[in-house]
C-alpha cells in the first residue's frame, strides 16, 4: 500500500538527514517511526538489534515535580541524591533532617 504525505522543507530536510545518520532510506525512517508509535513491528526483527537508540527518545518522560536546570545544578542535584542514598545504607531516612531545620 503507498501514500503521500506532505511535509514542510525544514521538516523533510531533517527527517532525510535523521535517516542517512541510521543508514536507512528515507521511507524505512518513516515505517519506522510509524511501527516504533504504534508499537507495531509487523513480526520482523530489527535491522540492527545493537544499534543504540536515538537518545531524545529519554526526553520529556517526566512531567511531575519541580522544573530543573540540570546544566547548572547537575553538582547539587547529584549530590544530594548520593548523601540520601548514604543516609539510606545508613538507616535513617533521607530528608528527615532537613525538615527538624525548616520547623525551627
Amino acid at each position: 500500500m503507498s501514500h503521500q504525505i506532505t511535509l514542510d522543507e525544514e521538516t523533510q530536510r531533517r527527517a532525510e538527514a535523521r535517516a542517512t545518520e541510521l543508514g536507512i532510506s528515507f521511507a524505512d525512517y518513516v515505517r519506522r517511526l510509524l511501527a516504533d508509535d504504534l508499537g507495531q513491528h509487523a513480526g520482523k526483527e530489527e535491522a540492527n538489534p545493537n544499534e543504540k537508540p536515538d537518545i531524545s527518545i529519554f526526553f520529556d518522560l517526566v512531567t511531575d515535580g519541580p522544573l530543573t536546570n540540570i546544566a547548572r545544578d547537575k553538582d547539587k542535584i547529584i549530590g544530594g541524591a548520593v548523601w540520601e542514598e548514604h543516609l539510606r545504607s545508613l538507616g535513617r531516612k533521607p530528608g528527615a533532617r532537613r525538615r527538624a531545620l525548616k520547623q525551627d
